[in-house]
């Protein structure tokens, strides 16, 4: 390969790992401030450990288990669900493509080569299950939260945990089922 070409690929490769960071920063603060906050101000340490151990447990699923917890059959399913427009405001999402094609035009954001293509897929059970992780957290606050009567922390922990966990899983599965559609044998 060209020397200069290697340097736009690494040129590249940085600045979509910098945009990158950008949703996933946001998303982040958004939504580990208030739990953060209510776990601070109203969890004892002793429940915190329990619900962070707990918490950890799908670490040990096989992928077998994400796919049969998956939600839909079909990417239908998932775009009524507006998952297709999630896509767009996350890492690796449409207006972060967008941003990068302007200074790279060329830029294309799936090749499909079996490899790749087998490399994302599996990345999308490493995805679903760290929301996975986050999901157990949350829902075990949020019962907390209900148990003891803190029933606006409860909705707050509720809606994030939809924001932050559960429509990045389902985003996740939506992925899975496109992928399937160009690599039917990946899995």
């Amino acid at each position: 390969m060209h020397p200069s070409r290697n340097q736009d690929l690494a040129k590249l490769k940085r600045l979509l790992s910098w945009y990158n960071q950008v949703p996933n920063v946001i998303w982040s603060v958004l939504n580990l401030m208030p739990i953060s906050l209510f776990c601070y101000h109203h969890v004892s340490l002793t429940w915190l450990f329990g619900f962070i151990g707990l918490s950890l447990l799908p670490i040990f699923l096989p992928n077998s288990f994400f796919d049969k917890i998956q939600a839909g059959k079909t990417t239908a399913f998932y775009k009524k669900l507006g998952v297709d427009k999630v896509n767009k405001v996350t890492q690796n999402g449409s207006i972060v493509h967008k941003l990068i094609r302007k200074k790279y035009p060329g830029y294309k954001a799936i090749t499909y080569e079996r490899t790749i293509l087998l490399k994302r897929f599996r990345q999308t059970y490493f995805y679903e299950k760290f929301h996975f992780i986050f999901f157990v957290f949350f829902t075990l606050t949020t019962i907390y939260a209900l148990y003891h009567s803190y029933w606006q922390w409860a909705v707050v922990l509720f809606v994030t945990n939809l924001i932050y966990n559960i429509y990045p899983n389902l985003l996740q599965q939506y992925i899975r089922l496109k992928l399937k559609v160009f690599n039917p044998k990946s899995t």
